[in-house]
């Protein structure tokens, strides 16, 4: 593509506002935030779109909303009438300029016949793809950029079933947009002539009743909670996004009487003013909220990112100071105790498994085992997890009652097809309250965890790829490493090498090849003699390949070292 001539078209264009065109204008001698801006359209894929918000093709704008729900528009379209009448749900989060997109993705949904459902204000991620279930909607589009910093803004798409849009249906808005104008293809209508006619519902407050409620259904234990009450603290901040109404509330409903809402984090803001990212699994995010739980005696903190589908923890430690519990830990933690829950209450299903991504540790399974459950492997991204899922339970083979992946996403129960912060905050808390009811922390029942299982680690390495060759150093690192792999890691041997792609496991000694079950994701997993795991992915959503370390010590010190060995090599890929 013609960077500069796209962009000159953009500035030609009189869809633009005299601000629009000043910003355009005020490039005009940069070549590289041109290019930057106008070399391509951001790609659609399951994920949908996710940018910075700038004006550009290759950018979150008002245009490329409209010209991506019309694209979205026309796959719904060809699902019939009754799709149509059964329209949208449509939602957004805190990001600056969310009210604002959704409304135009509304109004260009409702001019091509499609039935729209509005949320009133932004929302907890969980909830739209609850909404979409509940409302027996077709699809669903949430306007979210989940934990990225302040200057991104995104568009997820969701289908019927409340899971990420699946391959087919984003390949076919991918193939609609090749042939649409961003300025000339979209159509739309006046937001307020679509209210009117009935083409756009506003609605929010009985979507949040009738999730409250499926969220508490989870709930196992009362009776803990109510035991340790009077003393017990939690300290929440939803880093100025959408959990601060519902995950106090549920908290509330729990029988939770101390729950202390970091007051500056819980001010609505796009800008995230008190954090540099917004992310949970920043520790640094939560000097505000440890600052808080110092101050009132409390040794559990809780924080969901901005559109509340994740959730990190922070624990006192054994010498009073707050440690971040990792995804994977919390994971591990959760698992192990809703297990045990069901287990005492009498309603663990005979047939029970829990998923896990192919990134997340291999100590969820041990655990899961251990219970007698099954545990399966699923690509990285929860709409894979939804997928097998609805497979599992569709034959009657499983039914599962926990999933979750190491960036400190959970999914319980079966009214979402997503991470899901609110509920996971409900159960986390229960499960700090029943730990407490014995004297312990979350903190002292993980180290239980280590002894009984094994000294597991992890650690999560970004080789951060931005700018327009970015895409083409990912691509050329995986070719390299696909090329020639490698025969051993920091001077340990490879014993087996799966590429995750052609879906075939090689056999690093002898080369024999096998096929796996997961296949048509470009990641690849490296074994090691010691046990080891090395995997290679390119982001879905961001400009960089993550480099995960899995691996397992005899005692803590082992398990340290081996991290630090393996993180030593991955610095060398770049």
């Amino acid at each position: 593509m013609d960077y500069r001539r796209e962009y000159e078209k953009w500035l030609a264009s009189p869809a633009l506002t005299a601000e629009e065109r000043a910003e355009l204008e005020a490039i005009r001698n940069d070549e590289q935030e041109i290019k930057e801006r106008f070399y391509a359209p951001l790609a659609f894929g399951t994920a949908g779109l996710r940018g910075t918000m700038k004006l550009g093709l290759h950018q979150m704008n008002r245009f490329i909303i409209n010209w991506a729900t019309q694209g979205f528009a026309e796959v719904i379209g060809k699902e019939g009438e009754d799709a149509k009448r059964r329209g949208v749900a449509i939602c957004m989060d805190c990001r600056n300029h969310g009210y604002e997109f959704a409304k135009a993705a509304a109004c260009v949904m409702a001019a091509n016949g499609v039935h729209v459902r509005l949320f009133d204000a932004l929302r907890p991620t969980p909830e739209l793809s609850f909404a979409v279930r509940e409302y027996h909607c077709i699809a669903g589009i949430n306007v979210t950029a989940s934990h990225n910093p302040k200057e991104y803004n995104g568009y997820k798409v969701y289908w019927e079933d409340g899971a990420q849009l699946p391959p087919r249906h984003a390949d076919a808005i991918a193939r609609n947009l090749e042939h649409i104008d961003v300025f000339t293809g979209p159509r739309t209508m006046d937001f307020d002539e679509a209210v009117k006619s009935g083409m756009i519902t506003i609605f929010g407050e009985d979507c949040d009743k009738r999730f409250l409620e499926e969220v508490m259904k989870m709930v196992n234990d009362y009776d803990s909670v109510a035991k340790v009450a009077d003393e017990f603290k939690v300290v929440y901040t939803p880093f100025h996004g959408c959990g601060y109404k519902l995950v106090p509330e549920a908290l509330r409903r729990l029988g939770v009487k101390h729950i202390l809402c970091e007051p500056e984090q819980m001010k609505i803001d796009g800008d995230f003013p008190t954090v540099a990212s917004p992310n949970p699994e920043n520790p640094e995010g939560f000097y505000l909220a440890i600052d808080l739980a110092k101050k009132e005696g409390a040794s559990f903190i809780i924080g969901t990112d901005p559109d509340s589908d994740r959730v990190g923890v922070m624990v006192r430690d054994d010498e009073g100071a707050f440690k971040p519990v990792s995804g994977n830990q919390m994971g591990v933690l959760l698992l192990d105790y809703l297990l045990g829950a069901m287990k005492r209450a009498g309603t663990l299903p005979a047939d029970a498994a829990t998923l896990k991504s192919i990134v997340t540790t291999e100590m969820a399974r041990a655990v899961a085992e251990s219970y007698g459950v099954a545990c399966y492997d699923t690509f990285t991204g929860f709409k894979f997890m939804a997928e097998k899922m609805g497979k599992l339970e569709a034959a009657h083979e499983k039914t599962v009652v926990f999933s979750y992946e190491e960036s400190y996403g959970y999914m319980i129960g079966h009214y979402v097809r997503d991470k899901d912060a609110v509920t996971a905050s409900l159960l986390i808390t229960e499960m700090a309250a029943w730990y407490a009811t014995r004297g312990k922390t979350l903190f002292d029942a993980l180290q239980e965890l280590f002894e009984k299982y094994g000294w597991y680690g992890e650690a999560t390495h970004n080789l951060v790829m931005p700018g327009v060759d970015g895409a083409e150093k990912m691509a050329a690192l995986m070719a390299s490493l696909r090329a020639q792999p490698p025969a051993e890691i920091a001077g340990v041997a490879v014993v087996s090498r799966r590429d995750y792609e052609s879906g075939v496991e090689t056999d690093a000694k002898t080369g024999a090849a096998k096929p796996m079950e997961l296949k048509g994701s470009n990641v690849l997993r490296y074994d090691l003699e010691d046990g080891t795991a090395v995997v290679v992915r390119p982001s879905g959503t961001e400009p960089k390949i993550k480099v995960y370390l899995l691996t397992r010590g005899k005692d803590p010190a082992e398990r340290d070292a081996r991290l630090e060995k393996y993180g030593a090599w991955v610095k060398t890929l770049v």
